[in-house]
């Protein structure tokens, strides 16, 4: 396998370090100091390339928000993976159904402790996630929602049903 997916993680992540330290729009507060994101090491065993078992009648569910809201998203599909010799289940949303993104919020083992404690999220984009051979679903990938940095954002929370019960050591890790 190439390792080039391994350098777009990693430029996306010094991508991002930058635009927090430096935008003006950053999600860190401008008076906090900011010396980077921690992240677990990429890690090829959280890299799945799935197929998403799409539901005929994709059921609207009520998300809960940061700030005691609530939001609308359709429950797509499931895509199901091995994690730690373990089946593990994980649901996909779309907040559009004409949207060919998918979304991904999770909880797992590692939040709350290692990660950030309402959970992360995966967006799926069709040009670089899609394959012929189902979805790549790379938890390389997860971060955290803008309120994990400040409370001035309202995020949506993982529903139940994404709630890993297995550790998840990849990613964004908790912001400090």
């Amino acid at each position: 396998m190439s390792d080039d997916w391994r350098s777009a993680i990693e430029h996306q992540r010094e991508q991002k370090d930058s635009y927090f330290a430096d935008d003006p729009r950053s999600p860190i507060p401008q008076d906090e100091p900011f010396d980077g994101l921690s992240y677990f090491p990429i890690d090829e065993d959280y890299r799945f390339v799935v197929p998403l078992e799409t539901y005929d009648d994709p059921e609207t569910v009520i998300v809960g928000t940061s700030t005691d809201g609530e939001q609308e998203y359709h429950r797509w599909g499931e895509f199901r993976v091995t994690i730690d010799d373990e089946d593990v289940p994980v649901q996909a949303y779309k907040s559009d159904p004409s949207d060919d993104r998918l979304w991904v919020p999770f909880r797992d083992e590692t939040s709350g402790q290692e990660t950030y404690g309402a959970g992360r999220y995966l967006d799926l984009e069709p040009d670089t996630h899609r394959r012929a051979d189902g979805w790549v679903l790379d938890f390389n990938e997860a971060y955290n929602p803008t309120c994990a940095y400040s409370d001035r954002y309202e995020c949506p929370l993982p529903p139940t049903e994404n709630w890993l019960g297995v550790a998840v050591r990849a990613g964004e890790k908790d912001y400090e």
